[in-house]
């Protein structure tokens, strides 16, 4: 079932540009950026992973923000640009009837960003399908595994650089509370698949 999206006279701008403003109050000595355009439908801030927990906590507990809902954590792969990664977080504040949207830029040489399951428990499903698809590591995580894809599966479907194709893959039995290494994607090459009709 698809969840609309909260009528716009519903949600204020005004509130999440107050909220913007305490942002910038509260961390003086960090460069928040704006993302604007047509695409941007929330007001987005970009933020340095090194403070991701600290900001994410303030946004919660400051009575002038109240972010109390993480909404949606997902991972954006925008190759050939660099930093290739982007973690965007989406919260809600109910109280103050604002949306804003947080951006982390992550390199691909280290793709790792912190858990933010400490600040929304909520976070933990959704930063193991970033990571299931992605490949992004989040640190801290309490159970950082495949949530959707088997365990043995090899790459991340969701990069732009994932091989096309149909593989068959047989279903093996994943077993809780093993950890597979991280698999070596240079051995992926895409390959030539001829098309039948039926």
């Amino acid at each position: 079932m698809a969840v609309a999206d909260p009528p716009a006279a519903l949600v204020s701008t005004a509130a999440a540009e107050r909220a913007a403003r305490r942002l910038a109050e509260r961390f003086p000595d960090v460069t928040f950026r704006r993302q604007e355009g047509e695409a941007v439908r929330d007001l987005t801030i970009v933020v340095p992973a090194s403070r991701l927990v600290e900001i994410c906590t303030f946004l919660r507990d400051d009575p002038g923000t109240e972010f109390a809902m993480l909404a949606w954590v997902g991972g954006v792969d925008l190759l050939p640009r660099q930093p290739r990664f982007e973690v965007v977080y989406h919260l809600l504040s109910i109280t103050h009837a604002a949306r804003l949207a947080l951006k982390v830029l992550v390199h691909e040489e280290d793709a790792r960003v912190p858990t933010v399951t400490g600040v929304w428990p909520t976070a933990n499903w959704h930063e193991r399908e970033t990571y299931d698809f992605y490949g992004i590591t989040f640190d801290g995580h309490p159970d950082l595994t495949r949530i959707l894809l088997p365990e043995d599966w090899v790459g991340w479907p969701l990069r732009k650089d994932s091989p096309l194709g149909y593989q068959e893959v047989a279903f093996t039995h994943n077993t809780p509370g093993r950890r597979l290494p991280t698999p070596d994607l240079t051995a992926l090459k895409p390959k030539k698949v001829r098309y039948r009709a039926h």
